[in-house]
Parts: structure tokens; C-alpha cells; sequence
């Protein structure tokens, strides 16, 4: 039975093979490199004004394009795996009528599924997990420079990196044997397994992995990382000032899931309502220039000291970047726990409907 499964699921094997071996060769080649230019970088510019944001910002520039494509490839694994390795894994057995010929030799219909989702199933998360492991390697230097606009634990990074994806890879494999078993016609049940796979995809981030864990609140000052701008009639001042959600490398790394602005009552309010002719309205005759080696926010630091004078604050809920870990494995956990009960109902239905 173990050699008719490879037999029957050997060109898949060889493609995922070869595709794999072309991935690990390429960032073999190229990822010494750029933990080297990115160490060597780090500590060249550690004596600079600014520090080493320019240069963090000019190497993942440098590396954005690469950056994402070997994000996407991690991405889109797992839905490839369900697609053409779990989907036509029975599907093509009841088509042809094939299924039927073994079990009439000395093969039960339990070892036979089992031997099938045992044996593909484990390649397909050995596959998914090498593939993860590879670009977490060679992305590290990368991660640590794009922190600031894709923090590990937000959905892009997070769903690419890790244990994730041999989670993803053995849950798509088990919800395609068992569309394939419930439709028993292969090309609707790969569009099936795909638009479903997606839609949990897109649930996870929003509406299960931000409560996994309870987040955590913090009050901050208004500073420039969270100042979106200030508002107000031309000649008269600004008369409100607008808020964002603050940058996630305020949090170094954090997962920022909301920011709201509050009163000195704690009270939740949209915009900030200011003086026209305090700290935060603009000279007469516009801004003077900024003096050299002045930094970012300098100009508003009076308009800064008003708003916490007044009691203004914001209202931050978010994850830190230290619970990447406990995220990746319970979210792992759930979709194991997620396949092993699609492959349960797979060998209930083999047993009582299938024929």
C-alpha cells in the first residue's frame, strides 16, 4: 500500500522536490551575504546622528522586492498542498473506480486512507516546514529592517514564518481529502478547498489570533509617532489636532491592533480640539526653518507639552513582539487540531457512506 501511494503521488513529490531544492539553493547562495552587509551596516552606524534608521530603511529598500517574494512563496505553499495533493488524493481514486479494486484485494478501507493521509500528509507538512525554515534563515536580517512597517506578529510576516505554515499545510491537505471525498469530482473540489482555505485564512488574523491571547492597553503621550497632523482654517490656527495609531516600531515590533485618543477624564474622543493662538498654533508669518541636526518634532514640542498639560492622551491596545512564539504555537495547535478532525470524519465517512 506504502508503494502504491508513492507510485500514484510520486509527480507531485517530484515537483514540490525540485521546487524546494531551487529555493534552499538560491537563499543558500545569497543569505550569508546579507547577514553580512547587514551586520557589517548595523555596526558602521551606530556612530551616526540619527542613528540607524537610515540605514535600516535603505536596506530593506535595498531587499523589499526579494523581501516579498519569498513571503509569497511560503504564503501561497500550504494552498498548493491542499490543492493538487490533498484534493485529488481520493477524488481521483473514486472517479476512476479504483478504490474499489483494492479494497477488494486484502487492503481494508481503514489502512487505506490511513496509509494515504498518513504518509502525503506528513510529506506536505515536511515540505511546508523546510520551506518555512529556509526563508526564516534567510530573511532575518530583512525582518529586523522592515520591523517598523511589517512587524513579525501581524498577518503578512506571522503567516510566513515559524511552525505556522506546517500548520496551514496539514490543514489544507485534510480539508482538500475531504471536499474531495464529499464532491468525488477533482476540479470542483480543488476550487472548494481553495476558496475555503482562504476564507479561514483571512478569519484567523481578524477574528481568532488577536484573542488567543488578551492584549495588552497602555496610555501614552502624544509625540510626533502618533501625531497625524493638525487641522484648522486658513488664518485662524490650527482648532483640532488628528491622531494615528502609532507606528508598531514605537513597540519594537509590537502588533498594534487599535489607538484611541482620551481626555484627562478618560474619556475616548476623535480629534483633539486646540487653541488658536496657543503652543500648537503656527507663528505668523509660517514656520522658521529647522536649525541643523534638529530632530523630527522639535518644531512642536511646546504644542506637545500643551496637549499633556491638558491631560491628552492615547489609548494604545496591541501585542508585543515577544509573544510571536506562544501565537505560533497555538496557532499551530488549532490547526492540527483542525485537520486531525477533518481526517476523523473522512474515516467515519469512508466506513458509513462511501461506496
Amino acid at each position: 500500500m506504502i508503494w502504491l501511494t508513492w507510485r500514484q503521488s510520486r509527480a507531485q513529490a517530484a515537483m514540490m522536490a525540485a521546487a524546494l531544492a531551487a529555493l534552499a539553493a538560491i537563499l543558500a547562495l545569497t543569505g550569508p551575504n546579507l547577514a553580512d552587509d547587514y551586520s557589517t551596516g548595523i555596526a558602521a552606524c551606530t556612530t551616526e546622528s540619527d542613528g540607524c534608521s537610515q540605514f535600516v530603511q535603505r536596506f530593506f529598500h535595498d531587499h523589499q522586492g526579494s523581501f516579498l517574494a519569498v513571503t509569497a512563496v511560503v504564503l501561497v505553499l500550504p494552498a498548493l498542498i491542499g490543492l493538487f495533493w490533498g484534493a485529488p488524493l481520493i477524488t481521483r481514486e473514486l472517479e476512476a473506480g479504483t478504490h474499489r479494486l483494492v479494497w477488494n484485494q486484502t487492503i481494508t478501507r481503514t489502512r487505506w486512507l490511513a496509509v494515504k493521509l498518513g504518509l502525503t500528509g506528513l510529506a506536505a507538512m515536511t515540505a511546508a516546514g523546510l520551506g518555512s525554515l529556509a526563508v526564516t534563515w534567510w530573511s532575518g536580517p530583512v525582518d529586523k529592517s522592515a520591523a517598523h512597517d511589517f512587524p513579525r506578529l501581524a498577518p503578512l510576516l506571522f503567516d510566513a514564518r515559524g511552525i505556522v505554515p506546517i500548520g496551514y499545510a496539514a490543514f489544507a491537505f485534510a480539508l482538500g481529502v475531504t471536499v474531495g471525498m464529499l464532491v468525488r469530482r477533482t476540479l470542483p473540489a480543488m476550487a472548494i478547498t481553495l476558496a475555503v482555505f482562504v476564507a479561514v485564512q483571512i478569519a484567523m488574523p481578524l477574528l481568532v489570533r488577536p484573542h488567543l491571547i488578551p492584549p495588552k492597553h497602555a496610555t501614552i503621550e502624544i509625540t510626533v509617532a502618533n501625531l497625524d497632523g493638525l487641522r484648522g482654517r486658513p488664518g485662524t490656527g490650527p482648532t483640532e489636532a488628528i491622531l494615528r495609531t502609532p507606528d508598531a516600531g514605537a513597540y519594537a515590533g509590537a502588533w498594534v491592533l487599535s489607538g484611541q485618543a482620551v481626555d484627562a477624564s478618560g474619556h475616548a474622543i476623535d480629534t483633539i480640539p486646540l487653541s488658536r493662538t496657543g503652543a500648537c498654533a503656527p507663528p505668523e508669518g509660517g514656520p522658521a526653518p529647522p536649525p541643523s541636526g534638529a530632530k523630527p518634532g522639535d518644531a512642536l514640542s511646546g504644542c506637545f507639552a500643551e496637549l499633556k498639560r491638558l491631560g491628552y492622551r492615547q489609548q494604545v491596545t496591541y501585542h508585543p513582539a515577544s509573544r510571536f512564539w506562544p501565537f505560533q504555537w497555538y496557532e499551530t495547535a488549532i490547526y492540527l487540531a483542525l485537520a486531525l478532525g477533518l481526517a476523523g470524519f473522512c474515516f467515519w465517512r469512508l466506513r458509513h457512506r462511501l461506496s
